[in-house]
């Protein structure tokens, strides 16, 4: 049905119009790779390229893969305007700012609270130890009411941990890791039951994907995810495709989620249309179901008022504040969020790491030489054109992509902070940085590699069937 050309392609919007292309693309490239018939991958090509002429007559643009079309600018609550340089929404981030989207509006416009020095220094005080990197960076950088999951840590309340992962591919990225490589750490730290979502349905809806192939990449990244290191006893780990069917307390706080938000809101807030199917403008209520302890009874025994906290990226916080607006009408506590930064493309912070672009991004599956040709061809660099205007000028951190990498991965703060100071200063030169992203990268992927190879079939069933934790409620 998305690849007919008889549909009526005048009546899409510009975004609409990009995510057909955007599909299209990836279907052509799944026949190349499965050597289907050439008459079907012709056929597809003539598609891909009929989409990207309708695009340009549409935008005056010419279609590039993970840059939407500029003068679309999701602010607060899916409105749009032109003239303003950042585009975030749940499923597209564009930013024509080389630094990156600047998180400090963001913040405003989400009306969500920076962590500051303050928050982290409680945390610390909470945990009795330093906190992690990724706080003391400033990647995860923004929150809502961590405050009371500390009151409640404090007084001796338990909370439990909620983080996702849309299975859109059968390999991850690097950057598919950061809400995991943190979440771990929450976990440890505070020592709470964690149930990680699987939207394998939400895959479903929006790529062209069969359920079956779906569930598939739902399975393969649950190996990903597996071999962070996660507890057994403390993790689980759900499909929906799989659990929704199996438990009446997930489906029943979807129905009362689904009950409490209009048609107009979810238009509002996620920018649907009257052509996108009924199956994507429900979806969030799924998204939102697993903020509620009663969605789980095997582990909190049908309690209703354990709270949750949230790690995942900024862009999917149009989720949660609809949970949020929702949750006390339906008697229910209000999800905390923890929000992280993009993970940048290898080519500039302007827009997030994609899965549908190899040359964007490092995956968990490449080898060291892959890794090696990727961050020399294509990291972006912010040194300067010539080694002597280099030694002259130095270089800019703020845009470059290595080290960007470099402050997610490098665990010595001393180590960052010296390598900054050497580029800034033109000391370091692009392909020296470059080189120590390298060495950072290659054994922390082969180190995941070999953990998921111990990965089986049977801790995947274990990891994703329901049942009772190590924790008592």
């Amino acid at each position: 049905m998305a690849d007919s050309p008889n549909c009526d392609l005048k009546s899409l919007s510009p975004l609409q119009l990009f995510e057909r292309v955007t599909e299209q693309g990836e279907k052509v490239r799944a026949l190349k790779a499965g050597k289907a018939p050439k008459d079907e991958i012709d056929a597809a090509v003539r598609m891909l390229l009929s989409l990207k002429l309708s695009y340009k007559t549409t935008t005056g643009q010419d279609y590039q893969a993970g840059l939407p079309p500029r003068d679309l600018v999701l602010i607060n609550n899916g409105t749009t305007k032109e003239e303003d340089e950042d585009f975030v929404d749940p499923w597209t981030v564009q930013t024509s700012n080389a630094k990156g989207v600047d998180y400090d509006k963001l913040i405003v416009r989400f009306g969500s609270s920076k962590i500051d020095t303050d928050l982290i220094n409680r945390i610390e005080r909470a945990i009795g130890q330093k906190p992690h990197r990724f706080l003391r960076r400033g990647i995860f950088f923004s929150h809502r009411d961590m405050d009371q999951i500390l009151n409640a840590y404090e007084n001796k309340k338990s909370f439990y941990l909620y983080t996702g992962r849309g299975p859109s591919s059968q390999a991850m990225h690097v950057g598919h890791l950061i809400p995991f490589i943190f979440t771990k750490w929450l976990q440890e730290v505070f020592d709470v039951p964690l149930v990680i979502q699987l939207t394998d349905d939400e895959k479903y809806l929006w790529k062209d994907l069969t359920t079956e192939k779906a569930y598939d990449y739902a399975r393969e990244n649950a190996k990903d995810i597996i071999a962070c290191g996660f507890d057994i006893n403390k993790t689980f780990i759900f499909s929906d495709l799989d659990y929704l069917g199996t438990s009446t307390g997930f489906y029943k706080n979807i129905v009362k989620v689904q009950k409490h938000v209009t048609f107009n809101q979810v238009k509002g807030i996620f920018g649907f249309t009257d052509s996108d199917c009924i199956g994507k403008i429900s979806f969030p209520a799924i998204q939102a179901a697993p903020s509620f302890s009663s969605s789980f009874p095997q582990i909190f025994n049908g309690k209703e008022n354990i709270q949750c906290l949230i790690p995942c990226a900024i862009d999917q916080d149009p989720y949660f504040r609809m949970t949020r607006d929702v949750a006390p009408r339906i008697g229910q506590p209000k999800p905390a969020l923890l929000h992280s930064v993009f993970f940048p493309a290898l080519q500039g912070a302007q827009t997030k790491m994609s899965a549908s672009d190899p040359n964007s991004s490092i995956f968990l599956t490449d080898t060291p030489k892959q890794i090696k040709t990727k961050i020399n061809k294509h990291a972006f660099s912010g040194g300067r054109d010539t080694i002597e205007e280099h030694r002259k000028y130095g270089g800019n951190c703020d845009v470059d992509v290595s080290f960007m990498y470099l402050t997610f991965f490098l665990e010595d703060d001393d180590r960052l902070e010296q390598l900054k100071q050497a580029y800034t200063s033109g000391e370091l030169l692009t392909g020296e940085l470059k080189k120590v992203l390298i060495e950072t990268l290659q054994p922390l992927i082969a180190a995941h590699q070999e953990r998921r190879k111990q990965v089986t079939d049977e801790m995947v069933k274990q990891f994703m069937t329901p049942r009772k934790l190590a924790f008592e409620f």
